[in-house]
Parts: structure tokens; sequence; C-alpha cells
């Protein structure tokens, strides 16, 4: 599979990149500079800016499928880049995205009617992450491609363990954390079975 990964610098996308690398497909990151790739042997590297459509492009040439772990870093760098991933996608013919969002996207349970940052069941000070990710659902829920987002909750760094739950538009109950290895390993697995195209997952322990 050819599989092109943004955001492969970071604490998710790092690892998703090690898990495909592994299993032998094609992988190409876009990058704004490779010196912050920790795993380079074997890798397509593409220097440039997910907000310039033309290394959109020249990244996206030949791919399969492509995985976003983009991070929010108080910028509105992640809902200006998705409309041109999605023109960008839909020029080269590529169905498929995952996307690392955040669990305050997911419906919330004691509040039906909003989101989970909206309502009572966020502990979070500040809403501008859970707003960048909600724009990003709202694009793709309009875009006709084959999409998923991988709703974390909490995110402390860690190793996979291989058990959690996982939840279609909800947070797993009482979910209060996840770490980076065991969200990175749902993320690959999601990206090779497929099982929950067009929805939001939560996942937590």
């Amino acid at each position: 599979m050819n599989v092109l990964i943004l955001g492969a610098t970071g604490r998710v996308g790092s690892k998703v990149l090690t898990h495909a690398l592994a299993d032998h497909h094609n992988v190409t990151v876009l990058v704004r500079s490779q010196e912050r790739l920790k795993t380079k042997e074997g890798v397509k590297i593409v220097e440039g800016n997910v907000l310039k459509e033309t290394d959109l492009m020249k990244a996206s040439e030949g791919i399969d499928v492509i995985v976003s772990a983009l991070g929010t870093d108080k910028t509105t760098t992640l809902s200006d880049s998705t409309p041109l991933l999605i023109k960008t996608m839909k020029k080269n013919g590529i169905k498929r995205i995952l996307t690392v969002g955040t669990a305050g996207i997911l419906n919330s349970r004691m509040e039906p009617s909003v989101y989970r940052f909206q309502s009572s069941e966020s502990k979070r000070k500040t809403t501008r992450a859970a707003e960048e990710h909600l724009a990003v659902y709202e694009m793709l829920n309009q875009s006709g491609l084959d999409w998923t987002i991988i709703c974390p909750t909490y995110l402390p760094e860690g190793e996979a363990q291989g058990q959690y739950r996982i939840e279609e538009d909800y947070l797993p109950e009482n979910g209060r954390e996840i770490s980076t290895g065991d969200t990175a390993n749902f993320v690959y697995q999601e990206l090779i079975e497929k099982n929950h195209l067009a929805k939001r997952v939560g996942i937590a322990y």
C-alpha cells in the first residue's frame, strides 16, 4: 500500500510511521523539516507545507491512503489545510483518509444534542483545539471521501498496552486516557481493516 503520513514527526504520527514501515508499505511523509523525523530509512521524504497545494500534490502522487496526525499547535493550520487536502485527494483520485482528532468532537452522553467539548463532560478550559478538529470533521463529512476520525481522550506519551476500548461517535464510558502507542496502534489497525468508514471513533482505556 502507498501511504502518505502527515504529522509524521509528532507523538502519534511517528508511531504510525513505524507500524507502516514494519509491514513494508511504501511510505511518503510531508514534513517542514526532515531533521525532526526520527525514522528516515525506507521513507520517501517531501519537504514542504500542508498549506501549499503544490506541496500536497507532490506528496500525494501515487498514494492510496492518507493518514493525518497533524496537531493544532494553537493555530488554524489544521482547518486551513483541510480544504486543500480534500481538493488534492480528489484531483489525485485518493478516496481514503484517516485523521487523529480529539474526544471533544464526539457526541455527549449527558447532553445528546451537543458535542462533548460543548458539554459538562469536558474538563478542558479552552475549546480552541476541539473547534479546529470540529471544522475538519464537518469538512470531511461533506467531502464524499472514505474518512475515519480517531478521537483519543487525554493522550499521555506511552507504549502500547494492546488493551483498550473503542466506540463509534462516543467516548467509551468512564474513559480517562489512552497512550500515544495504543492510539497509533488503532490508527494503523483501522488503516488496514477499514471497519469504521465515515465515523468518529472514541478510544480510551
